[in-house]
């Protein structure tokens, strides 16, 4: 008997230290046990107390009348599949008539309480069914993403949703994004998962970096073109929408609208050619689009407009040529000038670190969910990489990227460098990569500069 309690005693220690130490660990070995036990013995109470119910119908107590039974109860929704995961449990319940999805979404507060799990979500899967997603610790605290993803061209998994599940920015999905971010608030992160996530994909790296360079020239060898100032961005641009106009030309030779050419052959973007004739698709990634919009003089603001009509321009009609826009930056909003109200309309992925004014937040998400705006907002300052993502159908998510240093970044570069492409429009835009003697720069006027 002594035995038996120390071994006890032994196991509730250990499940307390790994519940406080390695979270994951823990629920993989007893918490994924306890909260399914949890789950189904409080289940029906639950449901009640949620209002989760519906009272019985006519039949059933026309029958419980005739066979002199007690009144039938309200009946909770049907458990279809209860399935545990390395985060939480996902939970596929099935309808009563008279329910509906919002029923469920409006209880998942209550729920995450009544079943003592972190955080509770929903979806509807199809009419009837609602799959309720739940999390048995904090997930996004020490972001781990698992070792199998889905992975598919052009799709890359950048980062953690609160559910558990991974958050993908798929391009064939939404071509063009917006990623906002105040300084120290993980956008840089967030823009070297995606780096590192398309280096090992055959597709082209565009890059244009107003901070001279700083964060996107470390990772040259896996770019096609690069430009560290507004003049070159404006040349850039300039060379990616002839690039564009010369790709519709490609498709509209190969197009051949006959009869004799089957409809899945008839080809409207690059996706639809021939592998041989196809296109490599380009990323192009605008780390501070502030920079390329602001403007102190009259030729300032010429090259700005110019900057600003090539970018609406790829972004309207980039992709079915196989161009996608991926802007960053610090501040957007109408301010900017003419054109940028017009350039976010077309950026369907909207992903929001912390930001410093609610009007940011609201170029953001303000046209597509009041409710994103309210979380984009209310981010703490020492959560850094925790982001609001959400897109135009006005659904979004809690996401965090993993920590991934520059160093880890460059490497996964320099490790994919032979996938580069070279394209001649880019041509006289490729990063120079040959190393060049440090020059000491006195830090100060009265500092002497070392020999």
């Amino acid at each position: 008997m002594a035995a038996f309690t120390v071994a006890l005693v032994l196991v509730v220690a250990a499940a307390g230290l790994l519940r406080w130490r390695r979270p994951a660990w823990y629920w993989m070995s007893f918490g994924v046990t306890l909260a399914s036990l949890r789950v189904l013995v409080r289940y029906a109470s639950v449901m009640d107390a949620c209002g989760l119910t519906v009272p019985p119908s006519r039949w059933r107590l026309a029958l419980a009348r005739m066979a002199n039974r007690p009144v039938p109860e309200s009946r909770p929704p049907r458990i279809l599949r209860l399935r545990p995961t390395r985060t939480g449990l996902v939970l596929r319940l099935g309808l009563r008539p008279g329910q509906d999805a919002f029923d469920v979404a409006a209880a998942s507060d209550r729920l995450r309480h009544s079943f003592s799990m972190y955080g509770v979500t929903s979806r509807e899967v199809r009419s009837g069914v609602v799959e309720v997603r739940m999390t048995g610790y904090d997930v996004l605290k020490r972001v781990q993403m698992p070792a199998k993803v889905d992975t598919r061209p052009m799709r890359v998994p950048v980062a953690l949703r609160e559910d558990g599940s991974v958050h993908y920015r798929d391009y064939r999905a939404v071509p063009h994004a917006l990623t906002l971010g105040a300084t120290e608030s993980g956008k840089s992160v967030y823009q070297r998962n995606l780096v590192a996530g398309l280096a090992p994909m055959d597709v082209a790296l565009v890059g244009i970096d107003c901070k001279q360079g700083v964060e996107l020239f470390p990772l040259a060898r896996r770019f096609s073109a690069l430009a560290d100032n507004p003049d070159t961005a404006a040349e850039l641009l300039d060379a990616l929408v002839s690039r564009m106009e010369g790709i519709y030309q490609l498709i509209r030779a190969e197009q051949r609208i006959t009869a004799a050419v089957p409809d899945a052959e008839i080809a409207a973007d690059i996706w639809d050619l021939p592998d041989h004739l196809r296109p490599v698709p380009v990323v192009v990634l605008v780390d501070e689009v502030a920079e390329l919009a602001l403007f102190a003089s009259k030729d300032e603001e010429k090259r700005r407009d110019r900057i600003i009509t090539a970018l609406v321009r790829l972004a309207q009609l980039g992709r079915a040529a196989g161009i996608y826009l991926e802007i960053c930056g610090q501040r957007f909003g109408s301010e900017l000038g003419k054109g940028i109200t017009m350039l976010r309309a077309q950026l369907t992925g909207r992903t929001a670190h912390r930001v410093n004014d609610e009007t940011s937040a609201n170029m953001a998400f303000g046209d597509i969910s009041p409710d994103a705006v309210l979380a984009a907002i209310q981010i703490p300052a020492e959560l850094r990489g925790l982001a609001i993502a959400g897109d135009s159908t006005g659904g979004w998510h809690r996401i965090r990227a993993p920590h991934t240093s520059l160093r880890q970044a460059v490497n996964t570069c320099n490790r994919h460098a032979d996938r580069t492409p070279d394209l001649p429009e880019l041509t006289p835009f490729r990063p120079e990569l040959t190393a060049t003697a440090a020059t000491a720069v006195p830090l100060s006027k009265t500092a002497p500069a070392t020999a």
